[in-house]
């Protein structure tokens, strides 16, 4: 079960499909004069009844010419999901139209079965005309079956499936003539009755046809999903790392096209970017199953089982749309204290920062009842690029940063040092090389002292910046 080939132009598609269409008009057209003057002429039933199947098949085929030239429109205002359902539509139209035929089949041998005889004339040309009018169905089957593959497309491949039948249904009205025909050569009465009964066996696989095509109608036009795809979607989108949960998986057909909307839980800490990344991990896993879907994942934020209270206090401060960093918690006395530091733009005045930071607290005592105090480091996010006067060049100054840190035995180097002077400030930033596997925690505490050694040496210096660097990464 696929959508249409992406390989395969709109323009291209259109053509062949209402070319092969076309073909099935004018063939239908011809056969079912052909089946009605036969029918006519020799009084065979089970000729009328084809010849009343192929002129429904006449109509048939007219409106999937018309609908494959309609439902591949392309998606407009007032039809968004596109005009696929005209193909759906008319599939309809026609099992309706062939149950109607199945009834006037029906009462019409029963009729000359119990009430009233018909004698049949089988003649070459009935034969002539029903083994033409087999061959017929069984090229324009192919042609269709062929199309309706190619594109995925219902009404035809519901032509093809008639035409198909056609054969083996217009076979047994030869059957049914060629008894009769026996029955007059060797004196067998009793197959006098053979035509009506060939039309009644024509009319159960009408019967069989309609059936089996309003099922599939009757499900694409009520929007219900494709039998087995749901779950196949589910373990598809189950599988993907970083999805906690399948909420909602609807799907729906219109014409030769699918439409897929879900909802999946993820980590309610994963960043904007993370979460688009998983959503199209999500929508590749679907095109998985149906390669041309048309996709839409709705994102849930989701509780992880694993979260620790790092995780939930982020998750409040995502939440309000803030940023929290340096988050500190202590155990005293069983009493969870936090520390925290907050990034609010420098262009808030301090009684909104506060309000702001005094609801996100109290949020966090709300979502996360353990913690008993929070105390918040307001800092102002930069909202506007700061102009560089220059880059200065001090060796002393380098030479004072080195010997500092040359005092942490864990510092392998101190190189790049950049001396920079911004609204006559002094800028400091520097990479240090440190053991590969020293723990981040160290590292920090290793960053934070060498900060300060740093402004002791040079107490004009404004601000500091340390990069660390792994010694594997970094050999000279």
């Amino acid at each position: 079960m696929s959508g249409t080939p992406a390989l395969y132009s709109p323009n291209a598609m259109r053509a062949e499909k209402r070319a092969v269409a076309g073909n099935s008009v004018v063939a239908a057209l011809l056969i079912t004069g052909g089946k009605i003057a036969v029918g006519v002429t020799t009084g065979s039933l089970g000729i009328l009844s084809e010849a009343a199947h192929s002129a429904l098949d006449l109509i048939a085929a007219a409106l999937t010419y018309f609908s494959v030239g309609v439902s591949d429109k392309p998606a407009d205002a007032d039809h968004q999901y596109g005009h696929g359902k005209v193909e759906n539509f008319s599939a309809f139209v026609e099992t309706g139209l062939l149950l109607i035929t199945c009834v006037w089949v029906i009462y019409e041998a029963i009729v000359r079965l119990f009430f009233r005889r018909v004698e049949v004339e089988p003649s070459l040309w009935a034969f002539a005309v029903m083994l033409i009018s087999m061959a017929v169905d069984w090229w324009r089957s192919r042609a269709l079956g062929r199309i309706a593959t190619k594109y995925d497309s219902q009404a035809l491949e519901a032509d093809a499936l008639h035409f198909s039948t056609d054969v083996w249904s217009a076979g047994v009205v030869v059957l049914g003539l060629a008894l009769i025909l026996l029955g007059r050569t060797y004196h067998l009465d009793w197959l006098r009755d053979a035509d009506p009964i060939a039309a009644l066996f024509v009319a159960g696989v009408i019967v069989s046809v309609s059936w089996r095509l309003a099922r599939r109608t009757i499900d694409a036009l009520l929007d219900a999903a494709p039998a087995g795809v749901r779950v196949q979607i589910t373990d598809a989108v189950s599988r993907v790392d970083g999805v906690l949960e399948i909420g909602r998986v609807r799907i729906r057909r219109a014409g030769n096209r699918y439409f897929a909307d879900l909802a999946v839980g993820l980590a309610r800490t994963v960043t904007f970017q993370r979460s688009e990344q998983l959503v199209a991990a999500v929508t590749a896993a679907v095109h998985s199953i149906l390669p041309d879907a048309d996709v839409t994942v709705q994102p849930l934020p989701r509780a992880e089982r694993s979260e620790n209270i790092f995780d939930r206090i982020r998750a409040v401060a995502t939440r309000h749309n803030l940023n929290v960093h340096d988050i500190s918690v202590q155990d005293l006395t069983g009493r969870l204290h936090v520390e925290q530091h907050v990034e609010l733009d420098e262009r808030m005045t301090l009684k909104n920062a506060h309000d702001q930071v005094t609801e996100l607290e109290a949020d966090m005592r709300r979502d996360v009842p353990e913690i008993a105090d929070i105390l918040t480091h307001i800092e102002s996010e930069p909202a506007t690029i700061e102009t560089g006067d220059e880059v200065v060049r001090d060796a002393g100054l380098e030479r004072h940063l080195k010997s500092a840190a040359s005092q942490f035995p864990e510092i392998i180097d101190t190189h790049d040092i950049q001396i920079k002077k911004v609204r006559g400030r002094l800028y400091v930033s520097c990479h240090c090389t440190l053991s590969d596997d020293l723990p981040l925690a160290r590292v920090h505490d290793i960053q934070t002292e060498l900060e300060i050694h740093f402004k002791q040496a040079a107490p004009e210096l404004f601000r500091v910046l340390i990069h660390p660097e792994p010694s594997t990464d970094n050999r000279r």
